[in-house]
């Protein structure tokens, strides 16, 4: 495999991560009404991360595609939900990811 495969492997693993820990903080802060909401959100989160972890073990192309396309998604979603709660941090993080994402994943669909 190379290095752009890693390369982009290992931001969709860390994209996913940083998602699945903003879900698992938000389901521990969450209150009585926004607590089921917040388990979906978890669980979703963490079936991302199962994903892009079996893309980086599977050393498939396609697999580890698939699961950057998903977590591009994820976190230009994340930065759309940061810039309409006006929270800076929240929009310029995700939109960041969300493209260095999609660099490393046109990276490695190039070579």
């Amino acid at each position: 495999m190379s290095i752009a495969f890693w390369v982009c492997a290992v931001v969709t693993v860390i994209s996913s991560l940083v998602s699945g820990g903003y879900a698992l903080a938000g389901f521990r802060s969450a209150t009585v009404e926004s607590r089921v909401p917040s388990m979906y959100a978890l669980a979703r989160s963490l079936a991302l991360v199962l994903v892009a972890i079996v893309g980086l073990l599977s050393s498939s192309i396609p697999f580890v595609a698939s699961a950057a396309l998903a977590m591009i998604v994820v976190q230009g979603l994340d930065a759309v939900i940061g810039a309409h709660i006006s929270d800076r941090l929240k929009t310029i993080g995700p939109a960041v990811v969300s493209v260095v994402n999609a660099a490393v994943l046109i990276w490695m669909l190039t070579t």
